[in-house]
């Protein structure tokens, strides 16, 4: 797969992917890269892709950010998952299921033999 094809197909699962990664543990900004990275194979999300997104969710109320003291060295936010981003990541999940459903079938379908009579 050609890097611009993954990185489009990146663009548009990046909320899920962190909701995902967050689901059952509290992380902040670098680890959840880290999570995704060592995660997937060769998934890399770029951190202007990831803290945009992580101010979308938490505008949406489906993750929330908290100040923390870093050890020895600057503060870090870490992001939790709420109610509502369960909510959202199982409805991302079902939406991602039916996605690929519907690709395989239509990638896998066989092509119209052409000129052929009935």
């Amino acid at each position: 797969m050609s890097p611009l094809s993954r990185s489009q197909l990146l663009k548009g699962t990046t909320e899920m992917l962190i909701l995902g990664v967050i689901e059952n543990e509290r992380l902040h900004g670098y680890d959840i890269l880290q999570r995704i990275r060592d995660a997937g194979s060769g998934l890399i999300v770029s951190e202007g892709a990831l803290y945009p997104a992580l101010h979308r969710l938490e505008k949406r109320g489906a993750v929330t950010g908290t100040w923390e003291p870093g050890s020895g060295g600057p503060r870090r936010r870490y992001y939790a998952l709420t109610e509502l981003g369960r909510g959202q990541l199982a409805e991302s999940r079902r939406e991602w299921e039916r996605f690929v459903a519907d690709v395989e079938a239509v990638a896998s379908a066989p092509a119209p033999v052409e000129g052929r009579n009935g």
